[in-house]
């Protein structure tokens, strides 16, 4: 017998993908809670039974589903047969092109994660989304460099992202390429980058979207 689908879960996707419809214009806001609740049948007080940390729970939504978008794109990839190189380049690439699916909702979200209140929020999704690039391409360290690679992929995938969204893909492609040029080599990583380093940069970073700033390329 076939799983049924948690409802919870199933509930939670359709208020995102309600939610989707209405980011841009009402940023990550109570009011986009209620919006999608309103658009999926349930009241807010239903919709909060699921989301109790209402926009913070839909941003932490948008980004799994982005994870699950990208592995699903590198799915027909076999990663063995890549250098580690071009594994962190479609890696990256695929992320971004997910949380492209929804550009508008995207740069709102950038944005609400960078609010003082919200930043550790965005760490941990950043963090995360670089464990899932780093797992599928094969990665099995569980020493320090475990740390260090996915707090380096995390500023790499928010300063790519911030420029994705900023300029044009061919713009994010090359700034992508020149932040591998500095920091693929294992060695030059253990070398010169400790994890709260790389914490720090992406830290720095989500406090200059705070302020519409942009990152340098």
């Amino acid at each position: 017998m076939s799983e049924q689908p948690d409802w919870a879960e199933e509930t939670e996707g359709r208020l995102l993908t309600a939610a989707l419809d209405h980011a841009e214009t009402l940023g990550w806001t109570r009011r986009l809670v209620a919006a999608a609740a309103r658009d999926v049948g349930l009241t807010l007080a239903e919709a909060e039974l699921l989301l109790p940390e209402g926009p913070r729970d839909l941003a932490a939504l948008l980004a799994r589903r982005a994870d699950a978008a990208a592995l699903a794109a590198l799915a027909t990839a076999d990663p063995a047969a890549l250098k580690i190189r071009e594994r962190i380049r479609r890696g990256v690439l695929a992320r971004i092109e997910a949380a492209m699916d929804h550009e508008g909702a995207t740069r709102r979200w950038m944005g609400f994660l960078a609010l003082p209140p919200n930043a550790p929020l965005g760490l941990r999704l950043l963090w995360a989304s670089a464990d899932s690039l780093w797992r599928w391409a094969g990665d099995t360290a569980t020493d320090e460099n475990h740390y260090s690679k996915r707090a380096l992929l995390a500023e790499i995938l928010l300063s790519t992202l911030a420029i994705r969204l900023t300029t044009d893909a061919a713009a994010a492609a090359a700034h992508l390429d020149r932040r591998i040029d500095g920091v693929m080599t294992f060695e030059r990583w253990k070398g010169r980058f400790r994890p709260t380093d790389a914490a720090a940069q992406v830290a720095r970073a989500l406090g200059r979207l705070r302020y519409g700033a942009g990152l340098k390329t």
